[in-house]
């Protein structure tokens, strides 16, 4: 074999695993099951225990999925930690709590629901005074400021990625939609609107 031979046959090889190499993806784990529990955690923390409709109490509903309770995603999740406690996400749940009985009467009546994003909507300011229009409208769009804001920061604190931040938003969504009180609107995935 010639030595050009050769060389255009090295060449080639180098060239191929360095296209071989590109195209490789990392899958890096994304500890939705912790994020699930943190959801729960800080949900219950800052707007109280809700209970679900039709859901008796000691459900799976009430904590987790009866799909958590088996498995290897279980085992693995009990020795993994979403840090939580950063002084920004710990001041975002402090305005969350503060917010939610200023916000809970607006939702019992039915002119505020939970969208399925996991933000508020103002679903009707009907019956309300001039003045009460613009506090639920204020209030619901602080909250949906912070709701974001804690989103980005659970990402931030715990090195997820921008990426990340819409998983986190799903998992806190149907958290706030489960841990709904009853008779609270709430939206399907199918934009249709039913009451708790």
């Amino acid at each position: 074999m010639s030595r050009t031979k050769r060389t255009r046959g090295w060449l080639a090889a180098a060239v191929l695993a360095t296209v071989a190499a590109s195209c490789i993806t990392v899958n890096v784990y994304f500890p939705a099951p912790e994020v699930r529990r943190a959801a729960e955690e800080i949900v219950e923390e800052t707007w109280g225990k809700g209970v679900p409709a039709g859901a008796p109490s000691g459900t799976p509903t009430d904590k987790q999925s009866w799909l958590d309770l088996v498995g290897p995603a279980r085992a693995f999740a009990q020795g993994a930690n979403i840090d939580v406690s950063t002084p920004a996400i710990v001041k975002l749940k402090g305005s969350i709590a503060a917010r939610a009985p200023k916000l809970k009467p607006f939702l019992a009546a039915g002119q505020v629901g939970i969208g399925r994003d996991g933000l508020l909507v103002v679903r009707s300011t009907e019956g309300l005074a001039l003045k009460d229009q613009a506090t639920v409208r204020q209030l619901v769009d602080a909250e949906n400021r912070d709701r974001l804001a804690l989103y980005r920061e659970i990402a931030k604190a715990n090195n997820f990625g921008d990426d990340r931040i819409p998983e986190i938003q799903r998992i806190f969504a149907k958290t706030w939609i489960e841990k709904a009180e009853r008779g609270w609107w709430i939206q399907s995935d199918s934009g249709a609107w039913s009451q708790r």
